[in-house]
């Protein structure tokens, strides 16, 4: 190697090991970052609620007008989303939904819940320690005053009931609709996903992933416990809908997501959201 070679050497081997150590120093920050950092911090998730008030919010509750809270059933205190029933009395069938205010239809939910609290006096015994969160739900505001639940699909969370018998979380449930499971339409209101039982108090995070009609899967404390497909109107338990709204076989591309109140207190602290590609 001559003399007018070397400088072009020594270039050459500084831009090299520049670029070795940017690499290193990103393959290290990635491998050093917390297993369990939430994907929240990600510019594209949309907190729907916002830590501070409903506003952004409809209510809808048996036997009531939409947007009559009622009893304060849905509050916001400690920075969480509470559902109780101090000022209920006998329950009375008065089965409620908060419906964030407008609809969505490929996207990734994360709720993180804790029920807590004693079941109110008339619930039905089948709610104790049970709610959920509804998804692809026609609009609160299509629904009579006498209307019991929405038509849609039910993300159904459940506590152990101390007995210690298995009682998994992360169900579905169908008001008004049918899913296809296991290949097949599926008319059972309820299929029981994989899930571990969680215990009273206990937060436990609970993902929803939705491809609009296609494909939906459920994911209990980063585990997928149950999945199903093609959600559409069908069925019954929803009473005393207007005719116009549950169009069976219609296929539900899209629709409102609401956080249940049937009888059993229960606190949410986190509801975020990501639009996925379509």
């Amino acid at each position: 190697m001559n003399l007018s070679e070397r400088p072009v050497f020594a270039a050459w081997h500084i831009r090299a090991l520049a670029a070795f150590l940017l690499a290193c120093v990103a393959f290290f920050s990635c491998s050093t970052r917390s297993a369990d950092e939430s994907p929240e911090t990600e510019d594209e998730w949309i907190s729907l609620f916002n830590g501070k008030d409903i506003d952004d919010w409809i209510v809808k509750i048996h036997h009531h007008e939409v947007n009559e809270n009622f009893a304060n059933t849905f509050r916001v205190e400690d920075g969480m989303i509470k559902v109780r029933y101090d000022g209920y009395g006998d329950f009375n069938d008065q089965f409620g939904h908060l419906y964030y205010k407008e609809p969505f239809s490929y996207y990734h939910l994360v709720v993180e819940y804790r029920f807590s609290g004693d079941l109110q006096p008339g619930a039905p015994s089948y709610t104790l320690l049970n709610s959920g969160v509804m998804f692809h739900s026609q609009d609160p505001r299509t629904m009579p005053r006498e209307q019991d639940w929405p038509i849609s699909v039910e993300m159904q969370f459940l506590a152990g009931l101390g007995d210690g018998k298995p009682r998994p979380t992360g169900n579905m449930c169908s008001p008004g609709t049918h899913i296809v499971y296991n290949g097949k339409l599926d008319e059972t209101h309820c299929i029981s996903s994989s899930s571990k039982t969680y215990d009273k108090d206990a937060w436990v995070r609970a993902e929803l992933m939705v491809w609009g009609d296609s494909l939906v899967k459920h994911i209990i404390e980063g585990d997928t416990v149950l999945q199903y497909s093609k959600p559409q109107i069908g069925g019954g338990v929803a009473n005393r809908f207007d005719p116009a709204v549950k169009i069976d076989g219609k296929p539900l591309k899209e629709g409102f997501i609401a956080l249940q109140s049937e009888g059993q207190p229960i606190e949410f602290r986190k509801v975020m959201l990501k639009k996925l590609e379509r």
